[in-house]
């Protein structure tokens, strides 16, 4: 029997690698010869650049950037086991845990950093390069990004660089003569799980920015702000951006990548099950099991196991969920490809102990597993 093991990580706990390997352990205990394989996922947040290494063989790159209030940080991003392929986490240098709560600013905070991992990746001869834009603190539309990678803007603000979503509404022009013309040559993939567009009610600055440091007043600024430069993207550059699902993420980083570097925005678990071959690996599986820390009914919005068990069934291959909370809801999931769900509980526990003891709860499970599938052979 050959076993894919494709879990996302159980936040505050585990890596997904983790997670992945102490399955492996306690299925490998009761059934020695079983083959494993594992592909940790992730989709598109915290934990995107070591699943894509993990599973391809590929580098962890270590290089100092400027931070959201450009502060020079350590930061990383990864590149995959084809050498040219980069992976990289916003959040490693614009995002909100960067910064102490009283910090957040989003009418300073820049994606200055971010640019600079991209410029990284370019040097170093990558030219398809993936993008997780989850827990930013920034709300500039990708300007300071942009800045990073070669456009200037005009106005009365200076260098937009030392800016954020304030400044957006004192620029006057744009000027892409200077981008970077690898950029031009490179396709950029975007991991984008939410739908708001880029201004309103339900977008950037209005459901988000509350949540990086703006209250009431500033968000109807930065909704102005990001307005009106949408409109020169549209004007000057022929892109029409503001009402695309996704161009409201990170602050509208969204937008600015479709718009700077013509990217496209998919979801997470997709960009991660491509980057990883997941499809390929599913199909030499006869079982597939996946997971999370917690599993409901939530779950079937686009959450990574959703996303590797119907992958699976496109194959027809079982699959099993574990989870460190299996919530009453859950059941649903049934309907959506999964065979069995398993909490990796075994008795009342307090969240500090369950989080401590996540490891050797799931080798225990993962030896469930293999006992149950034992029955069958």
């Amino acid at each position: 029997m050959n076993i894919l093991i494709a879990p996302d990580s159980f936040k505050d706990s585990l890596s997904a690698r983790k997670v992945a390997l102490a399955l492996g352990k306690g299925i490998l205990k009761v059934l020695p010869d079983t083959g494993i394989q594992m592909v940790p996922m992730a989709d598109g947040g915290e934990g995107t650049v070591e699943s894509v290494i993990d599973a391809t063989g590929g580098q962890r790159i270590e290089l100092r950037v400027s931070d959201p209030l450009l502060r020079e940080i350590s930061s990383f991003y990864g590149i995959a086991g084809d050498g040219t392929t980069a992976v990289i986490e916003m959040a490693a240098a614009s995002g909100l845990e960067l910064l102490a709560p009283e910090e957040r600013d989003p009418w300073i905070t820049s994606t200055y950093g971010t640019g600079q991992l991209i410029l990284d990746a370019l040097d170093r001869g990558c030219r398809k390069i993936l993008l997780g834009i989850g827990g930013s603190a920034t709300n500039d539309c990708g300007a300071g990004m942009a800045e990073a990678l070669g456009v200037k803007f005009s106005g009365s603000f200076g260098s937009l660089s030392a800016r954020g979503g304030g400044s957006l509404g004192e620029v006057k022009s744009i000027h892409m003569d200077g981008l970077d013309p690898r950029i031009a040559r490179t396709s950029f993939l975007v991991a984008c799980d939410v739908n708001n567009p880029l201004t309103g009610p339900e977008g950037a600055s209005a459901v988000y920015g509350p949540q990086k440091g703006a209250d009431p007043a500033m968000v109807e600024k930065l909704d102005r702000n990001l307005a009106h430069f949408a409109g020169l993207l549209e004007n000057q550059l022929g892109k029409q951006i503001t009402l695309v699902p996704g161009s409201g993420a990170a602050g509208g980083l969204g937008a600015g990548m479709l718009a700077f570097l013509d990217a496209k925005l998919m979801k997470g678990v997709h960009m991660l099950a491509e980057a990883c071959g997941l499809e390929d690996k599913i199909r030499q599986a006869d079982l597939v099991i996946t997971g999370e820390g917690k599993m409901d009914a939530q779950t079937r919005f686009g959450k990574t196991p959703l996303g590797v068990a119907q992958l699976a069934k496109k194959h027809g291959k079982a699959v099993i969920g574990v989870a460190g909370t299996l919530e009453e809801d859950a059941g649903i999931l049934y309907r959506d490809g999964f065979d069995v769900l398993m909490s990796i509980q075994e008795k009342p526990l307090d969240l500090e102990a369950a989080l401590a003891g996540a490891e050797s709860l799931l080798e225990r499970t993962g030896e469930r597993i293999g006992r149950m599938l034992g029955l069958q052979l």
